[in-house]
């Protein structure tokens, strides 16, 4: 049965433009329709507006008062997202924003549980409500190898920015703390604690190589996992070798390896696809290795998972413990940027 599309405004049109014209344009189409669009800089929003023939509204409050729109897909900075969140639950509108999610696990927490308490829906493009499947891969293997244990992993998130200062959220150290970290790490954050689970403690390096923002454009975080687990994750504004966006990883496990995006492909196309790789050791000690491939990136949008948690067509649950979890680790990354030390993730 063909889905009814849903109608939703679009609030922020920086990089939510560009989200915005993927759903006009593309298969997000089949599950919703956009009705309306606001942004701070009002010529801005004229401009978008005029350009793809939809209605601008002047503010938030407008738009949520407009019965039209349903949904809101929310693409404020992540620094006070929690508010606005609530405002638009309150008004009754579900909502879908981008990672990352927030800075701060303690308003993160609270707007999960006025959620649910309003029944409300909240998805985030990171971590994603659906298991992307290469994250399914990586589980199933690891039952059907009998992996064992956890014990290392490593990320990476390759770019090649030349940022300069305009005076946004992205200039101010406490907004973007570690920013290679906070902006794109969050991925390999994601799909860390989805595999190895909870973070007990972290260590933040960070540097400026080439950009003229006063934050960083490379920067390092080490985690100690609560299971004893080591990792790492690198991310970098500074490295143009055509891999960017791949989201490199490792995950070690007692009896096997197994990789995601580690062998080079075209220029541009490593953040359009996973590439698993499976090492362990059977019985006799030989060596099995295994291959897996899908059409699927980190942090898609899912739109379909989003029309049908609040269509309730199929339960798909808002991943709220690891979506705060991952703000927790921000929250330590930036304490730990500061300290120079190591920082334990706080109980809130």
């Amino acid at each position: 049965m063909k889905a009814e599309p849903i109608g939703i405004g679009f609030v922020g049109l920086g990089f939510g433009g560009y989200i915005a014209e993927t759903v006009l344009t593309g298969p997000a189409r089949e599950f919703f329709s956009i009705e309306g669009v606001c942004d701070a800089d009002q010529r801005k929003a004229a401009e978008f507006g005029e350009r793809h023939g939809l209605r601008v509204h002047r503010s938030l409050d407008d738009l949520l008062a407009d019965d039209a729109i349903a949904a809101v897909a929310l693409f404020s900075e992540p620094h006070g997202r929690a508010a606005l969140l609530s405002r638009i639950i309150r008004a009754g509108k579900d909502v879908i924003t981008t990672k990352p999610f927030e800075l701060d696990p303690i308003s993160t927490r609270k707007v999960f549980e006025e959620a649910g308490s309003l029944g409300r829906v909240i998805h985030v493009n990171s971590p994603g409500a659906k298991y992307p499947a290469y994250l399914r891969q990586m589980q199933q293997w690891r039952d059907e190898y009998d992996l064992g244990r956890p014990v290392g992993c490593r990320g990476e998130m390759l770019v090649s920015y030349r940022e300069k200062a305009d005076g946004r959220w992205l200039d101010d150290p406490t907004k973007a703390p570690a920013a290679p970290l906070f902006r794109l790490g969050i991925y390999v954050i994601s799909d860390m604690i989805r595999l190895f689970g909870r973070v007990a403690k972290v260590q933040t390096l960070s540097s400026r190589l080439f950009t003229e923002r006063p934050t960083a454009d490379n920067a390092q975080l080490n985690l100690l996992f609560e299971n004893g687990a080591l990792g790492n994750i690198y991310a970098t504004f500074g490295v143009d070798n055509g891999q960017h966006y791949a989201g490199s990883l490792i995950f070690h496990f007692e009896r096997g390896t197994i990789y995601r995006n580690m062998s080079p492909v075209a220029y541009g196309q490593a953040e359009g696809s996973s590439r698993l790789s499976l090492v362990t050791c059977g019985v006799e000690k030989q060596v099995i290795t295994r291959e897996f491939e899908s059409q699927e990136a980190s942090g898609s949008y899912q739109w379909e998972a989003f029309h049908a948690a609040i269509t309730g067509s199929r339960p798909v649950r808002t991943p709220a413990e690891d979506i705060t979890h991952g703000v927790e680790i921000l929250e330590a990354m930036a304490r730990s940027e500061k300290s120079g030390a190591t920082e334990a993730i706080l109980k809130y």
